[in-house]
C-alpha cells in the first residue's frame, strides 16, 4: 500500500521531509547530497515547506534520565462537567504546567490524556494534588506508570 502524500508534495519533498526527521541538522549541502539533487532547489523546498507549516519547528531531543525527568506518567483525566469555557479553562492550565509534554482531547471514559514528566513519585503526587487536582472541575485522574519505553519514533511516517 502505497502511504498517503497531500498533493502540494512530491517524492523530492516527502524524502527532503524524511531526512530531516532523522537529522534536523543537516545543513543544505547535506541535505541535497542525501535526496540526491542541488542545494538551492532543496533550500527553496525547505523554505517553502517551513512556510507552508509542514516543517513547524527544529528541536532537539533530551534525555529526560539524565535530566532528572526520567519518571514518566500517562494521566487520564475526566473532567466533572465539559463545556467550551471549562475545556478552555482546562486547556490553559495544562500549557501552563511544564511537566506536561504532550495533552490529548481523547474519546472514550476519560477527557483528557497526559504524558507526564516528573524528578520521581513523590513530585509527581505533589504535582497531581497541588497542580492538577487543584483544578476543581476535575472529577477524576488515573494515572499509569511507565516502568520501560520500548519505542519512541519522534517523527511521522512518510
Amino acid at each position: 500500500m502505497t502511504p498517503y502524500r497531500p498533493e502540494q508534495l512530491d517524492d523530492i519533498d516527502i524524502d527532503i521531509l524524511r531526512a530531516l526527521q532523522n537529522d534536523a541538522r543537516l545543513s543544505t549541502r547535506q541535505l541535497a547530497a542525501k535526496v540526491h539533487r542541488s542545494p538551492t532547489p532543496v533550500f527553496e523546498r525547505v523554505k517553502r515547506m517551513e512556510a507552508e507549516g509542514y516543517i513547524r519547528r527544529y528541536l532537539a531531543v533530551l534525555d529526560a534520565d539524565k535530566l532528572g525527568r526520567g519518571f514518566v506518567v500517562f494521566c487520564q483525566v475526566k473532567l466533572r462537567q465539559i463545556n467550551r469555557d471549562i475545556a478552555s479553562d482546562f486547556v490553559r492550565l495544562v500549557q501552563s504546567l511544564p511537566e506536561v509534554t504532550e495533552c490529548y482531547n481523547v474519546s472514550g471514559a476519560f477527557d483528557y490524556l497526559l504524558k507526564i514528566h516528573a524528578p520521581s513519585m513523590t513530585e509527581y503526587r505533589d504535582f497531581v494534588l497541588n497542580k492538577l487536582g487543584a483544578f476543581d472541575l476535575v472529577g477524576s485522574i488515573e494515572s499509569t506508570f511507565v516502568m520501560s519505553e520500548i519505542k519512541h519514533d519522534y517523527g511521522i511516517p512518510l
